[in-house]
């Protein structure tokens, strides 16, 4: 996944190296801006690498029962209904994203529209192998971009806590501009 830098995508804009270079001397609510579209482009990352790990299960799959695999899954409810994961490295934060549509048709299609595994059946075994490792590559790249939007969440999260913590931004102050209690 490549970032272009002075790109229009969220991506190359979250990922610019002036992104956050002003953050101290921004206000508030803009840095509240940065770190919703940090965050609304991490859930598109997430939801694409989801994506991406659904396709390696299903050539897991076929590889497995290709091998004489007696424990591997035979049909596709049960292969999309398998929890098995290792343990997850997220960050534990409660997401309120969803997954948009803008971008994120477009950079699905150009990640995974050649990869079909509609038809695993019809492939060879090296053409299934090599697809295998096109999907973890491609996996493996998304999760990369995606840890640094992460950073860039946390930064701006960061900032915020500071002035909290610091005194220069005050809970009764967010409270009365969100109509759920007088400012002091």
């Amino acid at each position: 996944m490549e970032v272009r830098p002075g790109g229009k995508r969220r991506i190359d804009k979250v990922l610019a190296e002036d992104y956050l270079a002003d953050i101290r001397s921004r206000s508030l609510q803009s840095i509240r801006s940065l770190r919703e579209e940090a965050d609304q482009e991490e859930t598109d990352l997430s939801y694409l690498r989801r994506l991406l790990q659904g396709r390696i299960d299903l050539v897991v799959a076929e590889l497995r029962q290709r091998g004489g695999d007696d424990a591997a899954p035979a049909d596709l409810p049960h292969i999309l209904g398998e929890q098995k994961r290792g343990a997850a490295h997220g960050l534990g934060r409660h997401l309120v994203a969803e997954p948009s549509n803008v971008g994120l048709e477009r950079r699905a299609e150009e990640k995974i529209a050649n990869m079909d595994v509609t038809n695993l059946r019809t492939l060879a075994d090296d053409e299934l192998d090599q697809l295998l490792v096109r999907l973890q590559a491609k996996e493996a790249e998304v999760s990369a971009v995606r840890r640094r939007v992460q950073a860039v969440f946390d930064a701006a999260s960061a900032e915020i806590t500071r002035r909290y913590r610091d005194g220069e931004a005050s809970v009764s102050d967010l409270l009365a501009r969100e109509g759920q209690g007088p400012a002091n």
